[in-house]
């Protein structure tokens, strides 16, 4: 359960739940803790790693923690290994396919490829993860390393035309290089699209050796001391590695940053496995569950349809908005993610899990 509902707390801000804090915190005022808060509901400028800026890496880091429960779901049904091979495959071509839909409605023109956003890098960094779920936790382990150490290489030692090889510079760096060569276009906020996906592959590969340590024999101590000091080591090199060589860029996804948004999902899965699973405290995180049981019908939802539900929405409250006078934005905000999770809860109720 601890899983679905990191997962919902995760997706929460995603859906609306961001929106409902920041109206709060306006309705609040402005003072150096509102300030504080405020800017981790933001993306970093560049450098730097912000809540917000750990919500895309934890989605992949749990892809990853679920995938051991799955296959061990599928291989108890019996099924064959081709046949999880082929299913494996299916999903991640309909996953890319849902960030093209996705992508393409948000932008209003066709996008087939658009890897800056969560979705496919989430299809390719799935389908790699799950040809590795049969091997080692050693290699699994240099898997991930190897990919890493060998993205921040490639970003230390290739040049592009123009730019000098080891250059960090928004619009002036390897991945975007590559992206105006081959897509012909870059994303106008900096964020990297075909090579700063590689490493994202890695996030999901940490995330498969925790489902793997999670589905073990091993106490829950131990459990908790392995997330516990793979999450503290994971946060503390990726500091050390961004204050010293390799600054921490998400729009990027740079090796340092890789590492330090893993150890966060680590400490944060952490901290709902001991208090849900380990405590037995779970009537707290059932909102945060209904999110998490169809975090993906929620997330293409909102894209797709979320703004043409807002707009029937505002029809029966904007008469209330106006009356709240300061509060109306909270209230607007509150009302929409309402209708959303309430769409949920409609589905959980009647057992509609949507998957791909």
């Amino acid at each position: 359960m601890s899983l679905d509902v990191f997962r919902g707390f995760i997706m929460f801000w995603i859906v609306g739940g961001a929106t409902v804090v920041n109206r709060l915190l306006e309705l609040i005022g402005d003072n150096s803790v509102t300030r504080l808060f405020a800017q981790q509901l933001k993306h970093s400028n560049w450098q730097g790693c912000t809540f917000e800026d750990l919500i895309w890496p934890s989605f992949m880091f749990m892809v990853g923690v679920s995938l051991p429960f799955a296959f061990a779901k599928r291989v108890k049904l019996g099924q064959s290994y081709s046949k999880m091979f082929f299913h494996a495959a299916r999903r991640s071509v309909v996953l890319f396919l849902l960030g093209s839909v996705r992508e393409s409605v948000s932008a209003k023109q066709p996008y087939l490829i658009e890897l800056s956003s969560a979705l496919q890098p989430i299809a390719i960094a799935y389908f790699v993860s799950f040809l590795l779920l049969r091997k080692t936790v050693k290699v699994q382990a240099i898997a991930a390393g190897s990919i890493l150490l060998g993205y921040w290489l490639i970003l230390a030692l290739v040049p592009a035309p123009g730019i000098e090889a080891g250059t960090l510079i928004k619009d002036s760096n390897l991945v975007t290089a590559l992206d105006k060569m081959i897509l012909g276009r870059s994303h106008p906020d900096g964020w990297g699209t075909l090579l700063c996906t590689v490493p994202t592959i890695s996030t999901t590969i940490f995330g498969v050796m925790i489902g793997e340590l999670l589905r073990s024999s091993r106490t829950s101590k131990n459990k908790m001391a392995v997330l516990g000091i793979a999450g503290t080591g994971g946060v503390i090199i990726g500091l050390g590695l961004h204050y010293s060589f390799l600054p921490s860029i998400m729009k990027l996804w740079t090796s340092s940053y890789g590492i330090l948004s893993a150890g966060w999902a680590c400490l944060m899965l952490l901290f709902f496995y001991w208090v849900i699973d380990v405590l037995g405290w779970r009537k707290w995180g059932f909102g945060f569950m209904v999110i998490g049981m169809n975090a993906i019908a929620i997330y293409v939802g909102v894209s797709l349809f979320g703004s043409h539900i807002s707009r029937m929405l505002k029809i029966f409250i904007d008469g209330a908005v106006s009356m709240l006078g300061s509060a109306g934005p909270l209230f607007e905000a509150a009302c929409i993610f309402g209708v959303r999770w309430l769409i949920l809860f409609w589905m959980y109720r009647r057992k509609i899990f949507i998957k791909v």
